[in-house]
């Protein structure tokens, strides 16, 4: 039997595109012990697994010999700065690595970097926190070729005898850098890295005497993936932007005062002090006083929400006016946000099928530009008789065009866009396959109770016989009083929100099976079931005919009698959430079909399903629904499964995604594709738009990023175009698309 697998997590510091990883990952695969291998660009993080023992200062050595910082994660360092500021916090725990005093550095907790891993990483680097990138290593290795570059055409100006020599000293200051880690990366079994094409068409043009034009090549090389390392920086902010919601240290109640501690140590049950203004420092629940929560930061709702005693709230939302004490529900590496980075951070690792096929034909597509530039350069003077530096010239020229640098990001940076505007609002999927996915839905089956309902009754009808409405509730509520019953709490909250006076009940008592009853203000009062009020007081027909009417809505009717005589109806149901039928709306405009599986009566199943005008399928057990879910896509359907509870645990495995609703049980977290964390029914269509809008954003990166290249290829055969303009046709592509894919971080769809 085999031992189950480990894993082992570490930060990755001047990973910028899918290439980067591509090497990271082939080269820790050759290591021994090794059985899999995870990396995310945008979470520059890189997992993995091993059956034994890991020699993590091999892993580390590999790494850092490509160019790239590299610390092994530490497991257990608090709340979310473990789990979340890791990935933010790669810039300090490499930067020690560029040159500066390295030896013997621990990086944020870290593992340590030996002098010689440490040794290899120069042009993929970072710049220390709060630094603005212009500052990076990288940056100034830019600026130094470029400055080099413009001082060889003052010198070569002034003294022509010494211009190619200038020149070859300018490039130099770019290409060893550059050379190095195509040598390293060849060395850990990629040996056609775009940094080998880069080095060969350079080393290639010096030799047929282009030197001055291989030397701007070299700069405009460095000022590509500069531009990229940008990009691929406000990826990631994206998600640490989220992280740093979280306000670094709370207020805890502790010996009859307060005590300002870190907040990644706030502990389950500790009791917090949040001020007018402040940020809430953890998940938790309102034990005293009340205030507007403005949770747009992390829901994006724009309205606050007025919240009381017993109410939850959430880390990183804002405390508006009222002083609270909120006990803690989660520690901090398991709050709202906390749980998001994390979902979002193991999502990127998980590649989509399109980013798959690109990766595979990256693999051969590479090659396959060496062969043609190869024999670009040489079948025409051997078979034609052309010039033999002319063709050499456009057969290097080929070389940068065919660098597969834009292809290769142009999915994977739109995937983590996608992934990180879901995550800001509150849209987890797990994974690019999953995202991907989405597009193909064509039916969505929902859960009614607590998914297109709020869970929870509410009164919406208080029918009076002869006293007025305020009254008939007024009576209900005294009688309800300490009952934690829904239906009895949906009473007292529709009596709280109409301020309707709840007088004490005397000698109240519940009588099981109908009802409770009790002496309100000298009337003897008795609320129960239809059928239990008309043993005490005679139901005329009208009021018998207006008890079938509100249950023919799917509503429970409890009946208030009065001194004997029936004194009114109080009608509640578990009401549709406010945005259920525009969420519906929005699902059958995209031309999905909606459909709700329930367990409820049919009765009421049929009364919400006609007010959201979807169909529905009532009185199912779990199996029922899993069975109703293989039904649909026997039809030919692509289902999605939204619900919330254990119960629906089956049928969301069983659908070809499944979505976890407003948080929902740990089961359904766990079961589920992706989840809506905070109940809008109008996110399902999100999903789905989004992630039509990240496949046409691949659809058209991916026709930039072949397109140039298409051209270019052409114009430079025919002797157009030359060095310059291939590698500006290269780096102007990958910034074109992995600016495209950035714009999806701007989506409000």
């Amino acid at each position: 039997m085999t031992s189950p697998l480990k894993q082992t997590r570490f930060k990755i510091g001047g990973m910028d595109c899918a290439s980067c990883a591509a090497k990271i990952d082939t080269a820790v695969r050759r290591l021994d012990g090794v059985a899999d291998v995870s990396v995310s660009v945008t979470g520059a993080s890189m997992t993995v697994s091993h059956g034994g023992p890991l020699n993590d200062d091999k892993v580390l050595r590999q790494v850092a010999r490509l160019g790239y910082g590299i610390v092994k994660a530490e497991a257990g360092t608090g709340g979310p700065s473990a789990k979340a500021h890791d990935h933010a916090a790669h810039d300090h725990e490499t930067h020690d690595h560029e040159g500066h005093d390295h030896e013997g550095h621990d990086h944020g907790g870290g593992q340590k970097i030996t002098d010689e891993a440490a040794g290899s990483s120069h042009l993929h680097s970072h710049a220390e926190p709060g630094q603005a990138w212009w500052r990076s290593r990288r940056a100034a290795l830019t600026l130094a070729c470029a400055a080099a570059l413009v001082a060889a055409y003052g010198i070569g100006h002034l003294f022509p005898s010494a211009e190619r020599w200038v020149f070859l000293a300018a490039l130099l200051v770019g290409l060893v850098p550059i050379a190095r880690r195509a040598l390293m990366a060849a060395l850990a079994g990629t040996p056609f890295s775009i940094e080998m094409l880069m080095t060969i068409a350079v080393a290639g043009a010096v030799m047929i005497g282009a030197t001055e034009e291989a030397a701007a090549v070299v700069v405009l090389f460095l000022i590509g993936e500069l531009l990229e390392g940008v990009a691929a920086g406000r990826a990631r902010a994206s998600i640490q932007g989220l992280a740093d919601l979280v306000p670094k240290t709370a207020l805890v109640e502790r010996g009859g005062g307060t005590v300002e501690v870190p907040a990644e140590q706030l502990g389950v049950g500790d009791v917090i002090v949040v001020r007018p203004g402040d940020r809430i420092p953890a998940d938790g629940e309102i034990v005293e006083g009340s205030s507007d929560i403005d949770e747009a930061p992390v829901t994006g709702e724009s309205t606050p929400k007025r919240k009381g005693v017993a109410e939850p709230v959430f880390a990183g939302t804002i405390n508006s006016d009222g002083v609270l004490k909120v006990r803690v529900t989660a520690a901090a590496s398991d709050n709202t946000i906390a749980r998001i980075v994390r979902l979002v951070e193991e999502a990127q690792e998980a590649k989509a099928p399109t980013e798959r096929f690109i990766d595979r034909f990256s693999r051969y597509y590479t090659p396959g530009v060496l062969a043609v530039g190869a024999l670009v350069a040489v079948l025409p003077p051997l078979v034609a008789g052309g010039d033999w530096n002319e063709w050499i010239y456009k057969g290097l020229a080929i070389l940068l065009i065919g660098c597969p640098c834009a292809l290769v990001i142009s999915t994977p940076a739109a995937i983590a866009a996608g992934l990180a505007t879901g995550a800001r609002r509150d849209l987890l999927m797990k994974g690019g396959a999953v995202l991907e996915g989405f597009r193909r839905i064509t039916a969505v089956a929902f859960d009614k109770t607590g998914t297109l309902t709020a869970g929870k009754p509410v009164v919406t009808d208080i029918v009076a016989y002869g006293r007025d409405e305020r009254s008939v509730l007024a009576l209900a509520a005294a009688l309800e009083q300490g009952s934690s019953h829904p239906l009895a709490v949906a009473i007292l909250d529709r009596a709280r929100a109409d301020k309707a006076p709840v007088p004490p009940a005397l000698a109240a008592k519940a009588i099981s099976g109908k009802g409770v009853e009790g002496s309100v203000g000298g009337v003897a009062a008795f609320l129960g079931s239809g059928q239990a009020a008309g043993e005490r007081a005679g139901m005329t027909p009208a009021q018998r005919l207006a008890v079938d009417s509100l249950n023919g809505e799917g509503k429970t009717v409890s009946v208030l009698v009065a001194d004997g005589v029936v004194a009114g109806l109080i009608a509640m149901r578990d009401e549709p959430r406010p945005d259920a039928a525009a969420g519906i709306a929005a699902l059958k405009a995209e031309g999905i079909r909606a459909v709700m599986l329930t367990g409820d009566n049919r009765r009421t199943a049929q009364a919400i399903a006609a007010s959201l005008g979807i169909e529905a399928r009532a009185e199912l057990l779990p199996q029922d629904k899993q069975r109703m879910i293989a039904e649909l896509q026997r039809e030919g359907l692509t289902v999605a499964k939204v619900g919330d509870g254990i119960n629906d645990a089956p049928a969301l495995a069983a659908a070809d995604i499944g979505i976890a609703m407003g948080g929902g049980t740990d089961v359904a977290l766990e079961t589920a594709d992706a989840a809506i964390l905070h109940g809008r029914v109008m996110d399902v269509a999100r999903m789905v738009r989004l992630s039509r809008a990240v496949m046409a954003n691949i659809g058209q990166n991916i026709t930039v990023a072949l397109g140039l290249k298409a051209v270019f290829l052409v114009t430079t055969v025919l002797g157009i175009t030359g060095l310059w303009p291939a590698i500006l046709a290269d780096t102007g592509a990958t910034v074109l698309v992995t600016a495209n894919a950035m714009r999806l971080l701007r989506s409000r769809g």
